[in-house]
Formats: C-alpha cells, structure tokens, sequence
C-alpha cells in the first residue's frame, strides 16, 4: 500500500450518504416485495379448479435452492470483510463463489420454472400460478442484477483497486445479497413451508 494512500473510514460522510441511500433503496425494495407476498397469500387457494401449491412446488429442491442463496450470502459478506482488509485475493475469491453460487440458484429457479411450464402450469392457468410466477419472477430479476453486478465490479477492483468509490460499492453489493437472502426466507416460509402444509 502506498504512503499516501488513504484507509476509507466507514463514518466518512461521502461513504455514510452512500450507503444510508442505498438503505432507503432497499426498503423501497421491501415495500414491492412485501406487497406481491401480500398479493400472493391472497390468491394462494385461487387455483380455478387446477392444482394447489402442495402438488406443484417440491420443497426438498426448494430447500437445495435455499442453501445456495444462503451460501452465496455468506460467502458475499466474508468477500466485503475482506475488502476492508485489502485483500484484493481473497476479496475476488469470496465474490467469484458468489457469482458461482448465485447462478446455481438462477439454475435451479429456472428449471423449476420450466418444469411447471411443461406440465402446462403457466401463470395463464390461475391467479394463484400469476402470483407464484410475479414473486419468484421479481426475485430472479433481483438475483440476476446482482450477479451483473459483480461481473461490472470486479474488473473495477483490479484495476483501480480499493479506492473509497470501490469499497462503497462493495459494500452495497454486500448488503444487496443479505437482502436477497432475506426476501428468499419469507417466499421460502410462505410460499413453499406454509403451501405444503
């Protein structure tokens, strides 16, 4: 490290305003998410005559699902402690299993997207399969920003290092996937644990 480099301070005022809108960001976030889970709790038993959510969602590979996502946001906090740390390795590291985990979730989602498209389970068939496909569709869009996301920084990191702007950027990547994390664990709970019941 340079002489003349500076250690970004957490309670800088560039970095606080950063991070403090990309707050407000995420409960707006919130607000969207919580109001389609609303939306799809409403309509969970309209299933025009078809099949209930207990015949249609497997939780065992929803549960496989859920221990990626929850990996990858583990792994994206560790890779942001590292940044704080400097180390441009291991920073790189944790993102790239991230990423790695991440499009395993997208993988997964998909597929049990397009096995329910298949059996002719499309969100046309009922309000319930409507709701089922905005939710988990809404979160997709999220997770794929995301994993752009770290394909857009990381080129940043190594070429101009952990200067305030990347850290800041780290950061918010950081706390988007504990997001992320947080929006799975009440679709997996409402939709998923509460629909097989």
């Amino acid at each position: 490290m340079k002489t003349h480099e500076k250690i970004t301070d957490p309670h800088h005022d560039p970095y606080s305003k950063t991070v403090f809108g990309f707050w407000l960001y995420l409960l707006t976030d919130f607000v969207l998410f919580a109001t389609i889970l609303a939306s799809y709790f409403v309509l969970r038993n309209s299933t025009f005559g078809g099949p209930k959510a207990s015949d249609l969602l497997p939780l065992s590979f929803t549960f496989a699902q859920s221990l990626l996502l929850l990996s990858a946001s583990f792994t994206a906090a560790l890779g942001g402690a590292f940044a704080f740390r400097k180390n441009k390795r291991f920073t790189s590291l944790f993102f790239a299993i991230t990423f790695v985990l991440g499009l395993s979730f997208l993988w997964m989602e998909f597929s049990g997207f397009s096995l329910l498209i298949q059996q002719g389970q499309n969100w046309t068939k009922s309000a319930f399969l409507s709701a089922y496909f905005t939710l988990l569709g809404t979160h997709a869009i999220h997770v794929i920003f995301a994993l752009l996301w770290i394909l857009v920084l990381a080129p940043l990191l190594w070429y101009h290092g952990f200067t305030h702007m990347t850290l800041q950027r780290i950061s918010c990547l950081k706390l988007f996937w504990q997001f992320l994390n947080l929006i799975w664990v009440g679709i997996f709970t409402m939709v998923y644990l509460m629909g097989v019941s």
